[in-house]
């Protein structure tokens, strides 16, 4: 009976597998069907077979998805915050890149031997400014508080419901309440600016100032003196409440700094051999190729400076500001050449770098409130401007390496001025809020009531940061000397200060050959502290 079952088991499994046999070779005579049907089409229907497979898939993909409910995605609301941070963190990040502008633009104008000295003040100031910011220039400039200085928010803390804008928001930075954006990205853009404040002095003292002493200054700098003044006007303070208006900071930013970077330069003196005989001695920048480098970063950070204090991704300031700062510093650098040609007899690529910078600077804080046409006078201006104040500050023996004094301070009077005369009036533009804005400027339609409380700023900002500054250089010379030794300035900064070369190995410039240094100079120590006359 076993046999029987066993035989009867072995059949049916033979039937079975025959059966599979037949069905794979049925399949495999289709499949090489198949595959002789597509070797017979052209290359180009070939191509199309994975493709239609793809749409197959696809199809099958979105039946399957439209059965299955859609997670509630975000608001209008939440979309129009992150796409308003994202372009303030944008914008941040460019104005933080001018810093390795300022890097190659003030080394680039230097001698070779002071080119390490450059470089790490420049890099080291904006990890200064950092700290100082945070701990305390924030809550100064920002905090609430009274009109002259604010009194909250230091170490970034304190109530803050942001991006709650308006009558909606519940903290202690009312005066930033206006964008919507984050406290940190509020913060972080502030922040540069405020650096960029104290590397506009790194260039005036550039060649003879002890690095320590840069140090503590840019400190004081960053953490005192500027957030008092931009609290005066972007903080809600007393020029605001008077009706100052500087969008982006010619005064804020640039004049703040040129007026430090002034008092600076008169208190240090001048490097030794630069006035000789009543007559100024050149001393040129050791690499202008990076100087030049410097200027275009600049002028591509300036596209985050003036369009990201909007603060909200709006297309039509961003574009409209954007055009208005190009077209501003186009006519500078064109101005500049101009002006340089017929008044020096050359040239000059060091005015044409400046006269980009000072039309760059010129329209910082107008940029919103005019229009293109106007930013072609503005540069225009500014460009034949800091060619004369160059000439100028030498004139009166005040050394400025780099020329900050006559672009970020002279440019930063103008521009500062310049929203008095050409500003369109309230309601023109959108972006900066129905019935806000400057009054109109005299060639605009209006009268000088606008030039004038422009002008009231200008003059405090100016007072103040002298009065500050000076007493800052005048505490460090009394006690650490502000004036590195006649021997660590004829050898470099370099090796004096920072005991190493930017350029090892590379040929040296004749130091002292340069010129004839006389045995002494009249308002320069050679002990290392203040001139005793200027």
């Amino acid at each position: 009976m076993m046999l029987k079952n066993k035989k009867k088991s072995t059949a049916k499994h033979r039937r079975q597998s025959g059966n599979w046999n037949l069905s794979k070779t049925q399949s495999n005579s289709i499949f090489s069907q198949f595959l002789w049907v597509i070797r017979r089409l052209s290359p180009s229907w070939q191509a199309c077979i994975p493709l239609a497979c793809l749409i197959v898939l696809g199809w099958g993909y979105v039946a399957v998805a439209q059965e299955t409910p859609a997670a509630a995605g975000p608001t209008t609301a939440e979309l129009k915050v992150a796409l308003d941070t994202l372009w303030v963190a944008i914008a941040a990040f460019l104005v933080f890149f001018m810093n390795a502008g300022f890097c190659m633009l003030e080394t680039g104008f230097c001698r070779q031997k002071n080119a390490v000295n450059v470089l790490a003040k420049n890099l080291i100031v904006f990890a200064l400014a950092t700290v100082a910011f945070w701990a305390i220039g924030f809550g100064l400039m920002f905090g609430d508080g009274n009109d002259f200085i604010g009194l909250n928010g230091f170490f970034l803390q304190g109530a803050d419901n942001s991006p709650a804008t308006g009558d909606a928001y519940k903290g202690v930075f009312s005066a930033l309440s206006w964008t919507g954006v984050p406290l940190a990205a509020k913060f972080l853009f502030q922040l540069v600016f405020a650096g960029t404040a104290a590397t506009i002095v790194s260039g005036a003292v550039a060649e003879r100032i002890k690095f320590i002493d840069f140090l503590i200054f840019s400190l004081l700098l960053v953490g005192v003196s500027y957030a008092i003044t931009g609290h005066w006007i972007w903080g809600g303070g007393w020029l605001a409440d008077r009706g100052f208006w500087d969008f982006a900071g010619s005064t804020v930013v640039h004049s703040a700094g040129g007026w430090a970077a002034l008092m600076g330069a008169a208190l240090l003196g001048p490097r030794l051999g630069k006035y000789q005989d009543g007559q100024t001695v050149a001393i040129p920048g050791h690499n202008m190729s990076i100087a030049t480098l410097g200027c275009l970063i600049l002028w591509l950070g300036w596209f985050g400076f003036n369009p990201g204090s909007v603060m909200a991704a709006d297309p039509s300031a961003i574009t409209h500001i954007a055009l208005t700062t190009n077209m501003a510093g186009a006519v500078g650098g064109i101005a500049a050449t101009i002006t340089a040609w017929l008044y020096l007899g050359k040239p000059d690529l060091s005015m044409i770098i400046n006269g980009i910078l000072a039309g760059l600077v010129g329209v910082t804080a107008s940029c919103a409130y005019i229009t293109i046409g106007s930013s072609f006078f503005i540069g225009l201006i500014a460009g034949v401007l800091v060619v004369f104040a160059v000439t100028f500050f030498d004139k009166i023996k005040i050394d400025d390496p780099v020329g900050a004094v006559s672009v970020h301070l002279v440019c930063g009077i103008w521009g500062t001025l310049a929203v008095g005369l050409f500003a369109v009036g309230p309601g023109v533009y959108s972006w900066y809020g129905e019935n806000l804005g400057p009054a109109k400027g005299l060639f605009a339609g209006g009268g000088l009531g606008q030039f004038f409380t422009q002008l009231l700023g200008v003059l405090s900002v100016g007072g103040i940061t002298v009065l500050l500054s000076t007493i800052f250089f005048l505490v460090l010379k009394a006690t650490l000397g502000i004036r590195v030794s006649r021997e660590e300035e004829i050898e470099g900064l370099d090796i004096g200060e920072h005991g190493m070369e930017a350029y090892s190995g590379f040929v040296k410039e004749a130091d002292a050959g340069r010129f004839n240094e006389p045995s002494s100079h009249r308002g320069v120590s050679t002990s290392g502290d203040l001139p005793t006359t200027l």
